[in-house]
């Protein structure tokens, strides 16, 4: 018999979840089948696959043959860090760059959170508390204890999270838009791609999605955008601002494609929609403009607010500069 002691990252969760995170190896069906038939025990009584754990409880598992550990799989992933913009002994933020998956799955090895795990094989709890799309940089928050991401992602799901992005868009955004208030289906494609569109608000697969935009500067031909989401729907950003004509720079699969494609060869800016005066700039843009530049939220324990800054990557500001340039230029 093995007995498994409830630390810190384990109270709070169902034993269910928890034996299947512990348990590695063993199937889904597995574990349930030996918490129903009650060779699990929690503190020496049965308990059921709902049940929550509390810190220092005892649970019995019966010896198990389970699937040998992928050692190699787990050596390929990298150990990386990556620019803290705050860390305690509750949680850490970072500033994630663009081209990097939050987590494996869906044809990606691996992500940030197993690129740090790897790093600080001493942290005993590492979890994301919220997701940013591949494509998009900034902040993203990391619990390091289960009580604060249980906290932090309330505070989500209660709209007590502020999140501010910067965008770059395609054309001149009207002063007057400035709340998105249309509603959202997520579905997959013929190649079991993740998609989404907007719909119309009685649309019975649609979820109402609110984005707030306010201009921060005119560029010829280009706007930048400070955004804010009241609802945290996939591809949110993306698909509002495409929906109003307007998508955003390297949007790869909401945007421009042939602008885009210009952008990452770098060409002449009389080949870009709104610049034909000078060249845009001497490399290329490779990259979705979409930055998550701004987040402020309760502290888990004190409650007091934390506010986070992440400043604009380099290959952003150098296209914002390439089209003040430009802009200077036609004058």
């Amino acid at each position: 018999m093995q007995h498994i002691v409830v630390d810190e990252g384990g109270a709070g969760q169902r034993l269910d979840n928890f034996l299947i995170k512990v348990l590695k190896g063993a199937p889904k069906t597995l574990v349930y089948r030996i918490i129903r038939s009650g060779e699990v025990r929690v503190n020496k009584g049965r308990a059921s696959a709902e049940t929550k754990l509390a810190l220092g409880d005892d649970i019995r598992v019966p010896p198990l043959r389970l699937a040998e550990k992928d050692e190699a799989k787990a050596a390929a992933v990298p150990a990386r860090e990556f620019p803290v913009l705050y860390e305690d002994e509750h949680l850490m933020a970072i500033n994630k760059p663009a081209g990097v998956a939050v987590h494996g799955g869906s044809g990606v090895s691996f992500g940030v959170i197993e690129q740090l795990r790897r790093a600080r094989p001493e942290s005993r709890f590492l979890e994301l508390v919220h997701r940013l799309d591949k494509e998009t940089s900034g902040i993203l928050l990391i619990a390091k204890k289960r009580s604060a991401l249980v906290a932090l992602q309330d505070f989500f799901r209660h709209r007590q999270a502020h999140k501010t992005y910067a965008a770059l868009v395609i054309g001149d955004w009207p002063d007057r838009k400035k709340v998105i208030d249309v509603a959202l289906h997520k579905f997959l494609t013929a190649d079991g791609e993740r998609r989404v569109k907007a719909v119309k608000g009685d649309d019975d697969e649609g979820r109402r999605s609110i984005t707030l935009v306010k201009v921060l500067q005119r560029y010829e031909g280009y706007s930048l955008l400070d955004v804010t989401i009241k609802t945290g729907r996939t591809h949110q950003i993306r698909v509002h601002l495409s929906h109003e004509g307007h998508p955003i720079v390297g949007d790869e699969k909401y945007g421009d494609f042939a602008l885009n494609k210009a952008l990452a060869r770098g060409v002449a800016a009389d080949a870009l929609p709104g610049v034909n005066r000078a060249r845009l700039h001497d490399g290329r843009f490779e990259r979705m403009f979409l930055h998550a530049r701004y987040l402020r939220l309760p502290h888990p324990v004190t409650g007091d607010d934390i506010v986070l800054e992440a400043p604009l990557p380099p290959e952003c500001d150098t296209l914002l500069s390439a089209l003040s340039a430009v802009a200077l230029a036609s004058k």
